[in-house]
């Protein structure tokens, strides 16, 4: 079973469950509003994706920082700690599989059918 890291009221999040139920992809729904993420599962899913591509900078939480604080951001240590702080700033949705590796970031209907349905 997958899990889906995001917030139930994102687009995208709503888009990317609804694709996952009409393929009947089974998975859990993680809210980071609710139960937070932790900076070791970030770092986790840094191991899969890049963290230009983890780290959502076209948010609008990540606009709404200051200067100061978007300059703080100047490494991946630094960049973890804003996305356990504001996980509104994390890329939505983070995708796991069954192990835990992350397979997904984000929402593209293409990439979507490779990587649940194997179609390339």
């Amino acid at each position: 079973m997958h899990t889906v890291y995001g917030i139930p009221n994102c687009d995208t999040v709503k888009k990317v469950r609804t694709w996952l139920d009409k393929n009947q992809i089974e998975y859990q729904f993680h809210d980071y509003k609710k139960e937070g993420i932790t900076a070791d599962k970030i770092q986790h899913w840094l191991k899969d994706f890049p963290l230009e591509k983890v780290l959502n900078k076209a948010s609008t939480t990540w606009k709404e920082l200051s200067a100061e604080e978007k300059a703080a951001v100047s490494d991946q240590e630094s960049a973890i700690a804003l996305m356990v702080a504001k996980t509104s700033s994390i890329k939505r949705p983070v995708i796991e599989d069954k192990t835990g590796k992350a397979v997904a970031v984000g929402f593209s209907e293409k990439e979507y059918e490779k990587v649940f349905l194997g179609n390339s």
